[in-house]
């Protein structure tokens, strides 16, 4: 009981939850609808220069890019929404009757900040079980030019391999480890360097040791001779999981995809440090939801005739805008290396947490 006296009355709380979520998911429902019709004409003439494309297609296009604009704009919604919410109750003197009632500014954005933290949950959902695979839906669907879309979601695609002077270049690997089978494989043969051949397969599979590539055919550059091998074994000692791991999308993969694929990569010595932050960053991404409550509680408190009110929501736009700004700077150093992998994904989290209650502090003043 002591923990629900935090909140203002049941009816108050479910009237301020029902007002920040209605103009929340309203913006997002009106900005997601601007910006998808302006990604289409970019993207519609691409989309239909593949020959027997049509609307199909293009409303397929919609459908995989409306998921990645909505988790894009749904902390900026959520921004403008507590804005909105906050600046109309405001001129309309209910903040100042909900603190005249003995209520403190914590207490008056309780209601605000659990819906936030609902929207929050909501968004890690739709990011994990839909965003991801629309991205890694739509990044092999332009990888072959809108042309026909492939079926496994979890394939790689245009991967390339070094092993020794040559270069191995696959256009679809399917399946993990000894069972991994590779699609349109091209071996660069080269010697010091220059390119003395080029062998082309149709598929290719992992014998323990090397790869059995079959329907081979090799290119001699300095005859200009084509050569059919049939089934000849490459690739001697070139292991599975460097194709399987040498493209890693951390968009394209849900949480628990990613923390897998992180953790094969570190068994197989290899870097994973921009990985580990876009991990935790898919935590920190939608909980940044909570917070805009508190950046944007400065449009709040005030009196709304001392004609500040605009300039005050004004001040809690720049501060959730400029979080996303440091939010999107401190992942690019993460990537980097110069930050730590959790620093890259909390730090601005954080910072902004503490920037919030300081202003919240300051205006209640």
């Amino acid at each position: 009981m002591s923990f629900l006296r935090f909140f203002p009355s049941r009816v108050v709380a479910i009237y301020m939850a029902r007002l920040f979520v209605v103009r929340t998911f309203a913006i997002l429902a009106a900005m997601v609808l601007v910006l998808q019709a302006l990604d289409l004409l970019g993207q519609s003439g691409k989309i239909l220069e593949y020959a027997g494309n049509g609307d199909a297609e293009v409303w397929r296009y919609v459908s995989l890019r409306a998921p990645q604009i909505i988790a894009f704009v749904l902390p900026f919604s959520v921004l403008l929404g507590t804005i909105l919410t906050l600046t109309t109750m405001n001129q309309n003197s209910e903040i100042i009757a909900l603190k005249a009632s003995g209520l403190s500014a914590h207490q008056v954005l309780a209601p605000l900040i659990i819906a936030s933290f609902a929207v929050a949950v909501i968004s890690f959902t739709f990011n994990d079980r839909i965003v991801s695979r629309a991205t890694a839906t739509l990044n092999q669907w332009q990888k072959v030019d809108y042309g026909p879309l492939p079926i496994d979601r979890g394939d790689r695609m245009n991967v390339w391999v070094r092993d020794g002077d040559d270069l191995i270049q696959v256009d679809q690997i399917r399946g993990r480890g000894a069972t991994a089978q590779l699609r349109g494989v091209r071996l660069y043969d080269r010697e010091k360097g220059n390119l003395v051949g080029i062998i082309e397969a149709v598929r290719g599979t992992f014998t323990g040791k090397a790869w059995r590539i079959e329907g081979a055919k090799r290119f001699n550059v300095q005859t200009g001779k084509l050569i059919s091998l049939g089934t000849i074994v490459v690739a001697q000692g070139v292991r599975p999981d460097q194709f399987t791991l040498a493209s890693v999308d951390a968009d394209g993969l849900s949480f628990g995809s990613l923390r897998s694929a992180i953790s094969d990569l570190a068994d197989a010595g290899r870097p994973t440090q921009a990985l580990e932050g876009a991990a935790w960053h898919k935590l920190s991404g939608p909980l940044s939801s909570v917070l805009m409550p508190l950046l944007g509680a400065v449009a709040a408190f005030g009196v709304a005739r001392s004609g500040k009110l605009f300039l005050r929501a004004v001040i809690g736009m720049m501060l959730g805008f400029t979080f996303f700004v440091a939010d999107n700077f401190a992942l690019a150093m993460g990537n980097l290396g110069a930050y730590p992998p959790f620093l890259a994904a909390w730090a601005p989290f954080f910072l902004f947490l503490l920037i919030g209650e300081a202003v919240l502090v300051r205006t209640e003043e």
